[in-house]
C-alpha cells in the first residue's frame, strides 16, 4: 500500500525527471571534458597552442567546461525543473492545495 502510495506521489515523479536530467548533464559534462582532454591533449606538448596562458586542451576541458555547465545548469533548472512542496500532501477534507 505504501509503494502505491509513493509511485502516485506528483513528487516522485518530479524527482525522478529531474533525476534523469542531472544524471544527463553530468554524462556530457564527462564526455566535454573527455573529448577535448584526451582529444586535444594527446598530442606532442611542443606543438600546443596556449589560450590565456593554459594549453589549449586544459583551457577547454576544465575552464570552458565551467562556462558551459554552469550556464547549462542555470538554464535547465529555470525550464525544467519544478518547485514541489517538501511537506506532506493536505488530506481530501483540507482546505489548502498545493499548486500544480
Amino acid at each position: 500500500m505504501q509503494n502505491k502510495k509513493l509511485k502516485e506521489d506528483r513528487r516522485i515523479q518530479i524527482a525522478h525527471k529531474e533525476a534523469l536530467i542531472g544524471v544527463g548533464l553530468v554524462i556530457f559534462n564527462f564526455l566535454w571534458w573527455f573529448a577535448f582532454a584526451y582529444g586535444l591533449g594527446s598530442g606532442n606538448p611542443a606543438e600546443y597552442r596556449y589560450i590565456l596562458g593554459f594549453p589549449e586542451w586544459f583551457f577547454y576541458s576544465c575552464i570552458g567546461s565551467l562556462v558551459i555547465m554552469s550556464l547549462l545548469v542555470t538554464l535547465i533548472v529555470k525550464k525544467f525543473f519544478t518547485e514541489v512542496p517538501l511537506d506532506d500532501p493536505p488530506h481530501d477534507g483540507d482546505q489548502q492545495s498545493w499548486p500544480d
